[in-house]
């Protein structure tokens, strides 16, 4: 394929990133691929002011679609956008399968290639109901199909791809050296006064995916180590819910959304213990940005966390898990746990290696090779049907 390739970026809120993990990669796509692709992002006019707006960032093109890139809607601005893709681009590159209907009428178009980034596995999130799973899952069907390439970020999920359609994925995990840590200043302790001891952290959406009433439950019982959650508590009845149940614990503070990085960054850099809760996805991003933060790592026991992790953090798989780490913390080396997190992340989770495997996909011509996996998945990865 010719240098300097027409590359599409299909599936986001837009660019600068300002809402969530896609977001964030096609922002460090658009940075560490301007000088080897033209490229174009699509972004949510409803999601940026007019003043926000521009017709080019960082060499990127950014082309405003009137229409929302999450929710329903997704569908059709994704649909929309690889139609107007399909007037230029050589190479779309789609985060996610909400638009992947549209798929066989793009492939009527041989010249484009199209690299399809499944997600982890969006049909099993406990958001969706079941209409929404039916059709996330044909997406996800017509997506493996047709793409001429599929990406997945976490083995688990390649596997899942291997086992049920029989077609090798590229594994390109989250780069997350974006997130840097930031020294607590007398600012952030007046309005956290938290920050001058030791604490737990965790953010997150707040959904029950994310197992916060478990670790809500642990906590509560344990006020040695005062636990902060930053996330929607408003935006569901389950947040709500929680927040009506635990805001008695002196102990515990649930923060709302935090969307200033210097801020953000000051909670999760200096905390003492980064809890990680997330049971459904593939390699996470809050997860590789902890990690990348040399923060010791309590995640929830499940094949995607253990593989992003290499087996090497703490796990639970309930509250009493949660209380028995806690209560057993001070036999920990938490130190050398950070240490050994933090090298992981700095020879995994880079946005230089992310980008140029993300090259790879588009440019080359190769077979993919048949992986070979050393771990069985679990019996509710099964078949989607």
């Amino acid at each position: 394929m010719k240098s300097h390739s027409r590359l599409a970026i299909i599936g986001t809120v837009g660019v600068p990133a300002k809402y969530g993990g896609f977001e964030t990669l096609a922002h460090q796509l658009v940075l560490q691929l301007r000088n080897r692709f033209q490229l174009t992002v699509y972004a949510s006019k409803q999601s940026y002011s007019e003043e926000e707006r521009t017709s080019e960032w960082e060499g990127a093109k950014v082309v405003y679609l009137p229409l929302k890139a999450n929710g329903l809607q997704s569908i059709f601005y994704d649909m929309l956008s690889m139609l107007h893709a399909l007037l230029f681009a050589d190479v779309m590159l789609v985060l996610g399968v909400s638009g992947c209907l549209l798929l066989p009428f793009v492939k009527l178009f041989p010249w484009v290639k199209v690299i399809v980034n499944v997600d982890g596995l969006e049909w099993r999130r406990a958001k969706w109901n079941g209409l929404a799973k039916k059709f996330l899952i044909i997406s996800e069907k017509i997506a493996v199909r047709f793409a001429d390439e599929i990406i997945t970020d976490n083995a688990a999920i390649q596997k899942y791809v291997l086992d049920n359609y029989g077609i090798s994925s590229r594994l390109i995990e989250y780069g997350a050296d974006h997130a840097q840590p930031v020294h607590v200043t007398d600012k952030y302790v007046k309005k956290y006064p938290f920050l001058k001891g030791k604490y737990a952290f965790k953010v997150c959406r707040i959904e029950p995916e994310n197992n916060i009433h478990v670790v809500l439950e642990a906590f509560a019982k344990y006020d040695k180590l005062p636990l902060v959650i930053v996330g929607n508590w408003n935006h569901s009845e389950y947040g709500k819910s929680l927040r009506k149940s635990f805001r008695r614990y002196e102990h515990i503070k649930l923060l709302d959304p935090i969307f200033e990085p210097e801020e953000l960054n000051t909670l999760r850099s200096n905390c003492t213990l980064y809890v990680h809760g997330h049971s459904a996805g593939g390699t996470n991003p809050s997860l590789v940005e902890a990690m990348y933060l040399a923060r010791p790592i309590l995640a929830f026991d499940v094949v995607y966390n253990r593989i992003t992790t290499q087996h090497k953090a703490l796990y639970f798989n309930d509250s009493s898990d949660i209380s028995r780490v806690l209560d057993e913390l001070d036999s920990y080396n938490l130190q050398e746990l950070a240490g050994t997190m933090k090298r992981i992340a700095d020879r995994m989770y880079l946005w230089s290696r992310i980008a140029s495997l993300y090259a790879e996909a588009a440019t080359s011509s190769s077979r993919l090779p048949k992986p070979v996996f050393d771990f069985e998945l679990p019996k509710n990865l099964q078949r989607a049907s």
